[in-house]
């Protein structure tokens, strides 16, 4: 937790304190490992077309493709006029942020959920940075909303608002669990990142069944993603022999770890998870960074995506 921090920070996000990333931020460099299009940030192709901006008009000159004259310039001033193109340094960095009811929970450190938020927010400062555009998708069981890619510190600040404002903040209790959520989200990011993005999946992967592995697969496929798998300690393994009251203060459960056998079985099931996680990333060529609620994200974004 920073200096400045309040005790409410691990628990909430506030507008002031995402902003203040983009210091951090700048340490942080978004390489992707394979380049599936024809432009990226900070790169200039000769090819033209999808991606290509119009620039400016000037005279004809010999040898200038005729498809690219400006008629409405030419029949303006009585001269032939050919368009410039330039292509779009910016290339789309989609953010896709997990805030289900599983997100909001954390023995260390913060709220998975709020450590969401600060990697989104990094990532975001980063791609300004290095001149690309943002576009996300954040989403809950309830509420799924979408950020069309946009460029410069307007896009992040939009972004940032939508982490602070979403409603999942402001649920009681854990609700229900939905296990489609993954998916639906997962199918919606599909329609909106066009290929040759940079994808940062941002999430702990609760209930990923099969139907969402084959979202990611195809995801993978035309696009550079990076799944960053959030966690707490205590998810990886449960705290020495004893009793341990527990609750989200509407109810209260007795954690017995004195039951060897279901301490086992515990650790178990998320190691299970994690490598299903590996599977998936070795088999769709994807990048995977896990990050626990008690780690730096900036550490953990400089180590994994520098590598």
């Amino acid at each position: 937790m920073a200096a400045d921090a309040t005790p409410n920070d691990a628990v909430q996000v506030t507008v002031p304190s995402l902003v203040r990333l983009n210091r951090r931020a700048s340490a942080i460099r978004l390489n992707g490992r394979r380049i599936r299009a024809r432009q990226g940030g900070d790169y200039q192709s000769p090819f033209k077309g999808r991606g290509m901006e119009f620039d400016e008009s000037r005279l004809y000159q010999p040898g200038d493709d005729i498809r690219n004259i400006d008629w409405r310039v030419t029949a303006r001033t009585g001269k032939p006029h050919t368009k410039l193109f330039r292509e779009e340094r910016e290339r789309p960095v989609f953010l896709w942020v997990d805030l289900r009811s599983p997100m909001f929970f954390a023995t260390r450190g913060c709220f998975k959920s709020v450590l969401a938020a600060r990697l989104a927010s990094l990532i975001a400062w980063s791609a300004v940075h290095n001149h690309d555009r943002v576009g996300a998708v954040v989403f809950s069981e309830e509420v799924h909303h979408e950020l069309k890619p946009q460029r410069g510190k307007l896009g992040v600040l939009r972004l940032i608002h939508q982490l602070v404002r979403h409603p999942a903040w402001q649920r009681d209790g854990f609700g229900r669990p939905d296990a489609g959520a993954l998916t639906r989200a997962l199918i919606r990011l599909r329609r909106v990142v066009r290929p040759g993005s940079m994808v940062f999946l941002i999430s702990d992967f609760r209930f990923l069944d099969e139907a969402a592995e084959t979202q990611l697969l195809r995801l993978g496929r035309h696009n550079d993603v990076v799944m960053i798998y959030v966690h707490d300690v205590l998810e990886q393994q449960l705290p020495p022999a004893g009793r341990y009251r527990i609750s989200d203060d509407r109810e209260e459960l007795l954690l017995d770890t004195y039951d060897r056998h279901w301490v086992a079985a515990y650790r178990q099931r998320h190691h299970r998870h994690r490598e299903h996680l590996n599977r998936i990333a070795r088999k769709g060529n994807i990048r995977l960074l896990p990050c626990a609620t008690r780690d730096d994200p900036v550490s953990v974004l400089q180590a994994g995506l520098e590598a």
